[in-house]
């Protein structure tokens, strides 16, 4: 066994990176634990292993005492002089009682150490690599899927993607390649998991960083998005250059950069907007394609407001199923409660007629 022994520390370390002292420091306290489980001895028991030539020694450790009381594990003054005049009392002597057929025992306990060290060494590498991909796209193919989860392979682990990361339009086959955004890298007892994302705006963020290199540079800013993966989102930007126009940049000529996107989430409607500092300027342009009229705050909630659109154009602000209004208002967190212009006439001049109607009966009864 001492060769093979040695040997094998010796790949593990060159080629796993698994430090030869990690794995024999834990080798020897797995032999302690098999050899009191197999022998029945006290606690007072040191496994050391030799390596250089690959051997092991078993001892039982034992304190140097006037009187014995248990000689399992204490020594006499007497018997400990007559090994070495140096000893005193209180001091340790090791004695070795490594048993015949303890080499069978090391064997396999040596074999259970090293296969753990491997797993957790791999486990080690993997979750390091991949935590370092977290918040980040990463290219990975559909290895299978059952009623709760889609298996990503990106290539040495498998990720997971739960329903509510899923795109509810997309269907995910085995061998499909899908760009997933990483959510989360967790290194846990059984080994690194890392969970991905299809549906969140923060890989929609990634991927126009990716197709727009004045995102990436920072020159255009994305301030905020709102999702409803697989069918519509928004996207605000702004610029730090007053040359650049941050929409027609993240658009593209001809439409091909903000397309590219779109592709790639399989036709994903995009809507992108101007982030203004005015909040009525913003709201209107987060209501885009539809025409904005005015914008009225409520003074007792600053972060709720009225948007006028014309009449013809209520449909559209609104959006199918109130999606556009929904998504204006994820995108500028503000409630928002369209109204048309008719209705907002209305609206307004029904406080008047309550006036009117309490004046008229004030009069009626004063006569």
């Amino acid at each position: 066994m001492s060769k093979e022994m040695i040997s094998a520390l010796n790949t593990l370390e060159e080629e796993k990176g698994i430090k030869k002292e990690v794995v024999i420091e834990a080798l020897e306290a797995a032999l302690v634990s098999a050899y009191k489980r197999n022998y029945g001895q006290a606690q007072n028991v040191d496994v050391e292993f030799d390596d250089k030539k690959g051997d092991i020694h078993v001892y039982a450790v034992k304190e140097v005492v006037d009187e014995v009381l248990d000689d399992q594990q204490q020594v006499s003054l007497s018997d400990a002089l007559s090994i070495n005049k140096a000893y005193e009392l209180g001091d340790h002597i090791k004695f070795e009682v490594t048993p015949k057929n303890f080499g069978r025992i090391a064997a396999q306990t040596a074999k259970q150490v090293i296969l753990q060290r491997v797993r957790e060494a791999e486990r080690e590498i993997i979750y390091n690599k991949y935590s370092e991909y977290e918040n980040e796209i990463v290219t990975g193919e559909v290895a299978r899927r059952d009623n709760r989860f889609v298996y990503v392979d990106l290539g040495g682990v498998e990720a997971v993607m739960s329903k509510q990361d899923q795109i509810p339009t997309e269907r995910y086959e085995p061998h499909d390649h899908i760009k997933v955004y990483v959510t989360k890298v967790e290194n846990s007892g059984k080994g690194a998991q890392v969970f991905v994302s299809r549906s969140t705006p923060d890989l929609l963020k990634r991927l126009f960083e990716q197709e727009v290199p004045e995102i990436f540079d920072g020159t255009v800013e994305i301030v905020s998005v709102a999702r409803e993966a697989g069918d519509r989102a928004k996207v605000a930007v702004r610029s730090t250059d007053p040359d650049i126009d941050a929409v027609g940049t993240c658009v593209g000529p001809r439409g091909q950069r903000v397309q590219t996107i779109v592709n790639e989430l399989n036709g994903e409607n995009m809507d992108i907007v101007e982030w203004e500092d005015d909040a009525a300027k913003y709201i209107s342009n987060a209501l885009n394609p539809a025409e904005v009229v005015d914008v009225l705050f409520d003074e007792e909630n600053e972060r709720t407001c009225m948007v006028i659109v014309p009449d013809y154009q209520l449909s559209l602000a609104i959006g199918k199923r109130g999606q556009n209004a929904r998504l204006a208002a994820k995108l500028t967190g503000y409630k928002i409660d369209i109204k048309s212009e008719t209705d907002a006439k209305d609206l307004m001049e029904e406080p008047e007629e309550d006036d009117v109607t309490e004046s008229d009966s004030e009069s009626e009864d004063n006569q």
